[in-house]
């Protein structure tokens, strides 16, 4: 079965039935440094916030169809903070002229059981990962940068391998539905940006694992 794109979000607050607009795209290791100078000159937090989070992404297999996904996640630096469950819709198809990706977003906290619910549920675990790296803000965007490492024992953490050479980069912002006048700003500030990285609106369908 065909996994789902990883999608690095950081546990940094939930917000409930909202729209994700969204631009992706990646920096080799060798200009991490140059990217994260850039972005501090750009962005409204000099510093960025550090996260490092683990991920374990949830399927529930129906009679037909693609199965439901369901992403439980929890931050390995703050280990007392909640989990939160997240909800990631298809993306809309609509109006091809937007610069961003559009999907529907559901982040809700929840208890440390949150594994042991889904479980009980029916879900079953697809497969985890530990994403490291850094968050930047400039007004309602925000510009996440992440290592991906693969777990190699399952449930353990510390034991893990990174998936590339290169961190991933996310700008997006959350919005009700409707406003899709963000992709434009989202659009200006992924142009300041270049030649340093590229971020383009990335069709999900298209990626293979």
């Amino acid at each position: 079965m065909e996994a789902p794109p990883v999608t690095v979000m950081p546990v940094t607050g939930g917000a409930i039935n909202m729209m994700e607009y969204l631009l992706q795209g990646s920096v080799l290791d060798q200009a991490l440094e140059s990217l994260l100078h850039r972005l501090r000159g750009l962005c409204d937090n000099m510093e960025p916030e550090t996260f490092t989070d683990h991920e374990l992404v949830y399927l529930l297999k129906g009679q037909q169809g693609n199965p439901f996904i369901l992403r439980a996640r929890r931050s390995l630096s703050h280990p007392n903070a909640p989990w939160h469950l997240r909800y990631l819709g298809q993306p809309e198809v609509g109006d091809k002229s937007r610069h961003a990706l559009v999907r529907n977003c559901v982040d809700v906290a929840a208890s440390q059981s949150l594994p042991d619910f889904l479980n009980e549920m029916g879900f079953r675990m697809d497969h985890e990962f530990v994403a490291s790296g850094h968050i930047f803000r400039k007004g309602a965007m925000k510009v996440v940068v992440s290592k991906v490492s693969r777990i190699l024992v399952p449930g353990n953490t510390e034991n893990t391998e990174r998936m590339s050479l290169s961190y991933l980069v996310e700008l997006s912002i959350l919005a009700p539905a409707g406003q899709d006048t963000v992709s434009e700003d989202m659009r200006s500030f992924a142009e300041q940006l270049k030649p340093l990285i590229h971020l383009e609106k990335i069709d999900p369908s298209k990626q293979r694992h």
